[in-house]
């Protein structure tokens, strides 16, 4: 009998010792205490939240998950796991580099005439590392991956693509026209990144482009980017048919490369010209159910249909009389382009400010939809009440498809790594949209609570140190082991005093 109650009392004892410890103690100690945590907390607090909106995860999750799980014999899931389950459970063979395959933006600004004035203004660089690494492995495959036998200028373009520096890139450029001044690679670099205006990078194009005729068996490549560029700059410049004359043209000589997006130049400079219906004609053929989808092509067509009905659209007198066929179809448009992409309409109502676009997008991601908005949302306030119907109707879309990730309506669910491509594309210093949003997580949302509950401690101590001190006292009172006769055992409390004796 006295083995069994030793420890029970040597436990009590102690309690009792730590009691009259913290009886003694004033209120000071417990404002520094309070005080001290609530500080600590707070410093968490803000780490997580910095963390979150970096990386869009929890940190103490993050390492919950990828540490403390395998040391305790869990297994991690895989994130792609689940997120394009088919109606019937199972997971659809799509994988998720598929489905964020990035694309050369087909509207992408210039570097020296246009990205480089940015810099300069701002201090910032509106380009990420990545994504002008992507632009150097596309031109160093567009401009050299058909030559088996590299010319000596051709090696120093190749070696040029892939410097850092823009003054490198610059100097190795000239040293490929000191060893060819035919060199037509060269000359694209150069207007591309030393031109400082769009004139003179018209001028070094013209020139890249009587070069690159004069090669034998002329690069096909090297001419059709050259001459998109023309036409882009022509655009820019403000002779607006002339560009689109010059798109048709190279449609027409080059119908083979569709993946280009060449049509989605001609679309945005025929909505310029507000020629509404070349515009349908060009959607016509190219909104095909067989083709690739983007948000030109869907933004397009529900501006088009938007601007049949929305001069006259009034949303109370919609709830009261219900919607016309015209009306309903534009609601539908709307709805299929926001599926499509749901980053976009909030740059259209200017309810995220713009960055300047990249030069490569991820469809159906940030980086698509702010390339989208910075080129087309002065076509949207060119349509009278275009943007009021959009913005009376965009939320409609997810009451469709409760559930993106998993399910889509018109379109394929959802991909779920294009919050992870887009922080690559886009600069730092820009707030990527995240779809679905994503809800905060539970330890940002407990070490706020403990936060404020210590720092309530903490002021009501300094307030009310007397009252505090009775509370601290009738809780400590409280405690199992303050009542005589009481044990602790086995998880459990109970009366020793009722034991039977043992003779």
């Amino acid at each position: 009998m006295v083995y069994v109650l030793r420890s029970p009392l040597k436990l009590q004892e102690t309690v009792n010792a730590a009691s009259v410890f913290l009886n003694t103690l004033t209120p000071k100690f417990y404002v520094a205490l309070t005080g001290t945590s609530s500080l600590i907390s707070g410093l968490i607090l803000i780490f997580e939240w910095w963390y979150f909106r970096k990386y869009g995860t929890s940190f103490i999750e993050q390492v919950s998950v990828s540490h403390l799980r395998p040391l305790l014999g869990g297994v991690e899931n895989s994130s792609s796991a689940g997120l394009f389950s088919s109606v019937n459970g199972d997971t659809e063979p799509r994988t998720n580099v598929a489905e964020c395959k990035v694309w050369r933006n087909p509207l992408n600004l210039f570097r020296g005439a246009e990205y480089s004035r940015y810099t300069w203004v701002t201090g910032k660089e509106p380009l990420t590392y990545y994504d002008m690494n992507l632009s150097a492995q596309d031109h160093q495959t567009f401009f050299l991956g058909d030559t088996q036998q590299l010319r000596p200028e051709d090696s120093v373009m190749q070696k040029a693509w892939r410097e850092r520096n823009p003054q490198a890139r610059i100097r190795a450029a000239y040293q490929a026209i000191e060893l060819n001044r035919e060199c037509a690679a060269a000359y694209v670099l150069l207007a591309e990144e030393e031109a400082t205006t769009i004139t003179e990078a018209e001028r070094l194009f013209k020139q890249a482009l009587k070069s690159g005729m004069k090669l034998s068996g002329k690069d096909t490549n090297l001419v059709v980017y050259i001459k998109r560029r023309l036409a882009m700059c022509a655009r820019k410049l403000g002779r607006i048919k002339e560009a689109v004359k010059m798109m048709r043209d190279l449609m027409k000589e080059f119908p083979l490369l569709g993946m280009l997006n060449i049509h989605e130049n001609l679309l945005e400079a025929l909505l310029e010209l507000q020629a509404y219906a070349d515009v349908q004609a060009v959607l016509a053929k190219y909104d095909d159910i067989s083709l690739p989808k983007s948000a030109t092509i869907c933004y397009t067509s529900a501006l088009l249909k938007a601007r049949a009905v929305s001069d006259k659209f009034s949303p109370e007198a919609a709830s009261r009389r219900g919607l016309s066929t015209a009306e309903m179809n534009a609601v539908e448009a709307i709805h299929r382009a926001v599926e499509f992409n749901p980053h976009v309409p909030k740059y259209l109502l200017e309810m995220k400010s713009l960055i300047l676009p990249p030069e490569h997008i991820l469809k159906r991601g940030d980086s698509e939809a702010v390339a989208y908005a910075f080129f087309h949302l002065q076509h949207w306030k060119r349509a009278e009440g275009a943007l009021n119907l959009l913005h009376c109707t965009w939320e409609g879309t997810f009451r469709i498809i409760p559930y993106p990730l998993e399910k889509g309506h018109l379109f394929y669910p959802y991909p779920g790594c294009t919050e992870t491509a887009d922080r690559e594309l886009l600069p730092s210093f820009h707030e990527v949209s995240v779809y679905p949003k994503k809800e905060l997580p539970f330890f940002i949302l407990f070490t706020a609570g403990l936060c404020s509950f210590c720092a309530m401690l903490a002021m009501l101590t300094h307030q009310f140190p007397e009252l505090m001190g009775v509370f601290v006292k009738a809780v400590t009172s409280l405690w199992p082991f303050q009542r005589p006769g009481c044990a602790f055992r086995g998880g459990v409390f109970f009366s020793y005093c009722c034991l039977p004796s043992f003779g």
